[in-house]
């Protein structure tokens, strides 16, 4: 049971909320030990920025800068705890750091309007170590258009620049990732990227009607075309606006499976991004084992399950 989570937001909590511990002791969901004593293989940690904080001090520029802050952290502790945990840039770092019994520590990127229309930003966070971008995240920006309850929203797609965006992230092999973005969004994407596409934490639209979460459709496209996606735990992703259960995020595996396969599946649990739940059944990565025993009693083989906990997100590192 070697786990691949593509989605957390620790970062964020222990720099802009929290601003008090580390990787190693914090009072999030994401620490090292946690991740020891589940057998965690690599972790993405998003770069995540509030763009509405910086609206009027800096907007995107100011959140570019406080991104490059946030790398600057993750290295650092990765320096000062060596020994348990490391960068990974490639899909060879993240075997390299197993075989030595360290985490792999992948960096990502949460709101791709950060760019704010130039691309040597791109190239700039992906020579830092940035090999996934999330393109947009509740807001427009230069890339796109992001999720939303208005339908005329939810219709607009990539702008000239993201089209141009999405054709440099493949030639550069980082990773595309599609939570957050219009239907509209989505489906450009697909129609312009030459590699697999991911959505990093997003849920089944057909269990949980959210504009966040992925229709049938979206789901068989992004299967089609090698793409995975991050099951997310968030509540009212998972079809309960004050709880996370895990009877619900194994409905949402199991009907992955059933309209993508099994080949579809992954773990994104956006751990540390979402609060105002009453009930976690799953507070941290260390209890991360209750989603694999209730998986297992539905049925689910091991050999499923070890695609869902990493082997489906390692194809796709290894692909891009």
């Amino acid at each position: 049971m070697k786990l691949i989570d593509m989605h957390c937001d620790t970062l964020w909590k222990l720099m802009d909320l929290d601003k008090s511990g580390d990787l190693m002791k914090n009072g999030c969901s994401v620490a090292i030990p946690h991740m020891k004593e589940v057998g965690t293989k690599a972790q993405f940690f998003a770069c995540f920025t509030y763009y509405k904080e910086y609206e009027n001090a800096g907007g995107y520029d100011k959140c570019y800068e406080h991104v490059h802050e946030m790398i600057a952290y993750l290295k650092r502790q990765a320096e000062e705890y060596h020994s348990d945990i490391a960068i990974a840039k490639t899909y060879a770092d993240i075997q390299k750091n197993a075989e030595a019994g360290k985490i792999s520590a992948v960096l990502t990127v949460e709101e791709g309007g950060i760019l704010n229309g130039e691309m040597k930003r791109l190239e700039e966070l992906y020579a830092e170590g940035v090999r996934l971008m999330t393109l947009m995240w509740n807001y427009e920006n230069c890339i796109g258009y992001p999720n939303s309850k208005e339908i005329a929203v939810m219709r607009q797609g990539l702008k000239p620049f993201g089209v141009e965006v999405v054709r440099w992230m493949n030639e550069l092999g980082m990773m595309i990732d599609v939570s957050h973005a219009s239907d509209g969004t989505f489906w450009d994407v697909l129609r312009y990227s030459a590699k697999p596409v991911v959505a990093s934490h997003s849920n089944c639209r057909s269990l949980c009607g959210h504009p966040r979460n992925l229709s049938d459709e979206m789901i068989r496209a992004l299967a089609d075309v090698g793409g995975i996606a991050g099951l997310n735990f968030y509540g009212p992703f998972l079809g309960s606006p004050n709880a996370s259960k895990v009877d619900e995020m194994a409905a949402h595996v199991l009907h992955m499976i059933r309209v993508g396969g099994s080949e579809f599946p992954a773990i994104g649990t956006d751990f540390d991004g979402f609060d105002g739940m009453d009930v976690l059944e799953i507070p941290d990565v260390s209890k991360m084992e209750r989603l694999w025993d209730a998986l297992k009693k539905r049925g689910i083989s091991e050999r499923q399950l070890d695609k869902i906990w990493g082997g489906n997100a390692e194809r796709v590192l290894m692909d891009v």
